[in-house]
């Protein structure tokens, strides 16, 4: 794959469950940190000031109170967060059952394809993925006729796949059924409770997106949340972590139902068209880039190109240490321009566009002189001078005492 503007290739193949283990690991060694397993939320209240969360544990039965500024329900499709702040799901009506079938081949089988293949078959439909190493996954659709406990046996999975694979090439791993939905919150904060990840939305499996979107949701929280616990912002900066999250999950949702269409098209010419939007003149399906939704940050502005806001970075290496822009910036804003801005946070990491070839390219694209990345990476804003730079930046940025030549505005 070519390397793409944000310094990595358009996609990988990984097992999710492998990534869930090593996230686990990174957490449990933070020492403020406790996890805990075989819990569950009984209820959440809150005041102006903090939520108090009831737990009980499982094999205990033990109940305890924990209190926090603020609270993620991370909690999945069925969140027990989203009900209790009673947030209403929007149904986009795809819904179907598919079995998933994990093997582990036993000897090479190059013949099978380094991708995935969406068979479009409108009586059953099936995708097939290359897995990381030698796993490799079918996801099959069910008929409304088949039942979950029939189709999961091995004789019944084996005769699906005897087209491609034998038990004498491959063993099973794992079989489930799950339903595919598409649904997303109408709300996705209550005062000091937030819902991310598959709480506030579920996405049928057809663009791979399922985890990344929910992903994206904690870079854009966990920067705001950093910033007003810390006292930077204020409390209304998080406003925007639904303004401009929601819209976006719902473009991947509403994109992963048109290929869900598409796969189970009757007509081969009708198939053609609904696809033809969304590919490369080769052939190649196109991954989609919607900019975040509006809001108090992505707001047009006069001095802004409004085009780029909201949209994801570029990323480039430093020079002269050849590292990515994210390895020297680390989680944090970062301004761009060919001079040093003045009256701003010390946070704030600075890169000289006058000494570093990529980072001037990169201005010469946003047809710029300055630009602002936030933590999450996506682009606050792109100006033609420094100074309308700083006009246009959240007050949270700026200190005051280092303001020099600048204008000081009202804008937070």
């Amino acid at each position: 794959q070519d390397i793409t503007p944000q310094g990595w290739n358009a996609s990988y193949r990984l097992h999710q469950p492998d990534l869930e283990r090593l996230l686990r690991k990174k957490l449990e060694g933070y020492d403020l940190v406790t996890l805990k397993t075989s819990t569950r939320v009984t209820s959440i209240d809150q005041t102006e000031t903090e939520a108090a969360i009831r737990t009980q544990t499982g094999s205990t039965n033990r109940s305890e109170t924990y209190r926090a500024r603020y609270v993620i329900g991370c909690d999945g499709a069925n969140s027990q967060t989203r009900t209790m702040i009673k947030s209403e799901l929007d149904d986009y009506g795809f819904q179907e059952r598919w079995l998933v079938i994990d093997l582990i081949l036993k000897k090479d089988r190059p013949d099978l394809g380094d991708h995935s293949i969406q068979f479009c078959r409108p009586d059953r439909p099936m995708t097939y993925c290359r897995g990381p190493g030698n796993r490799r996954r079918w996801e099959i659709t069910l008929l409304d006729t088949e039942d979950e406990n029939r189709v999961t046996k091995p004789v019944h999975i084996w005769s699906l796949l005897k087209p491609w694979i034998t038990t004498d090439e491959a063993s099973l791993e794992r079989t489930a059924v799950y339903t595919f939905k598409s649904q997303v919150a109408r709300n996705w904060r209550h005062g000091r409770i937030f819902l991310a990840g598959d709480a506030a939305h579920v996405t049928p499996p057809f663009l791979g997106q399922g985890m990344c979107i929910g992903i994206r949701d904690a870079f854009n929280l966990a920067w705001k949340l950093a910033s007003v616990i810390n006292k930077d912002a204020e409390h209304p900066l998080l406003d925007s972590y639904e303004d401009e999250r929601n819209p976006h999950a719902r473009a991947y949702v509403e994109m992963a139902i048109k290929i869900g269409q598409i796969i189970r098209s009757i007509n081969h010419n009708d198939a053609l068209n609904d696809v033809s939007g969304h590919r490369t003149q080769s052939g190649k399906m196109q991954s989609i880039t919607p900019k975040l939704g509006p809001s108090s940050l992505t707001a047009p502005r006069s001095n802004s190109n409004t085009d780029v806001e909201g949209r994801p970075a570029s990323q480039f290496r430093v020079q002269p240490s050849n590292e990515l822009m994210d390895d020297v910036s680390g989680y944090r804003h970062v301004i761009i321009s060919n001079t040093q801005p003045k009256g701003l946070k010390d946070s704030i990491f600075w890169i000289n566009a006058s000494e570093q070839e990529e980072a001037d390219k990169l201005l010469k694209d946003l047809n710029a002189e300055a630009a602002w990345i936030r933590p999450d990476r996506y682009l606050g804003a792109a100006t033609k001078s420094i100074q309308e730079l700083y006009e246009y930046l959240p007050n949270f940025l700026k200190n005051r005492e280092k303001c020099g030549d600048y204008n000081e505005t009202s804008f937070s």
